[in-house]
């Protein structure tokens, strides 16, 4: 069960409210920013919301990127972590939906290009050149754990030789192993588990659109990829396992390791 670019961008464009909708330039949030009483706490960093909003709308609004790195240039190294370590630059974001456009953009604004962009942007002699220098590179995942062959294949006609230099290789689109999930161990994981007194100190583990997930409160939603034998990882992250321990008909506790265990959480609801 591998999580598609369709469902994940599905699942960006909600994260498309806010500073985007309401046409704030990153010139005019950071001159009123200037002109109040007070610096933001998170001053001298970029402003996270920023940087957020870029590498969201990265994946499908040109006119909005080149908004945000005409009125900030730095933004166009902006990047955010989705969850558990899932790392996506707004280079990475136009790189992995095909977006030429929007990656040319950023490169031309100061992004620093990736062995992903140059598959999808088609310069074959980059990625030929990646390879030879790192023996084994190509199976490096990108964000979201989307594989390097798929960067390529997303930039369409542009960058068919990069398909088929990637397809001679034959490793290029290894992608993690996963196992189907039964409904009923679906439905036994299913419910809230805690591991603290805080409001935040909490996972939900719900079901979407028929794709299991998991959230902390005020946290971005990961989708749950099964391994087998109630153990996942996060969408994004194959190196992180979460694991349910099951007592009867539903689980009674969650175990999250990277790849120490990190934090056990038991079945609240």
């Amino acid at each position: 069960m591998n999580v598609d670019r369709r469902s994940f961008l599905s699942g960006v464009a909600l994260l498309a409210t806010g500073p985007v909708a309401t046409g704030v330039t990153a010139r005019s949030r950071i001159a009123r920013t200037q002109a109040g009483s007070a610096f933001p706490d998170w001053f001298p960093t970029e402003d996270p919301a920023l940087a957020k909003e870029v590498v969201t709308v990265s994946h499908f609004d040109l006119n909005r990127v080149r908004e945000l790195v005409e009125g900030h240039p730095t933004l166009a190294n902006a990047a955010i972590d989705w969850g558990f370590g899932d790392w996506e630059s707004a280079l990475g974001a136009a790189s992995h939906v095909g977006r030429r456009e929007i990656a040319e953009l950023l490169i031309a604004h100061g992004a620093r290009p990736t062995i992903f962009s140059a598959a999808m942007l088609g310069q074959l002699d980059v990625v030929k050149a990646f390879v030879a220098a790192s023996p084994g590179i190509q199976r490096t995942l990108g964000p979201h754990a989307i594989t390097l062959l798929a960067h390529a294949r997303a930039g369409g006609a542009g960058a068919a030789d990069v398909v088929k230099y990637l397809e001679t290789i034959g490793d290029a689109d290894r992608r993690p192993a996963t196992q189907p999930l039964e409904p009923s161990d679906r439905d036994a994981v299913v419910g809230e588990y805690g591991f603290g007194p805080g409001p935040r100190d909490r996972f939900i583990i719900d079901v979407l659109n028929d794709q299991l997930g998991i959230e902390r409160p005020g946290a971005n939603r990961r989708f749950l990829i099964h391994t087998g034998g109630l153990v996942f990882f996060p969408s994004g992250v194959p190196s992180v396992k979460i694991a349910f321990a099951r007592s009867g008909a539903r689980a009674s506790q969650l175990t999250i390791a990277n790849p120490e265990v990190l934090l056990t959480a038991t079945r609240r609801t």
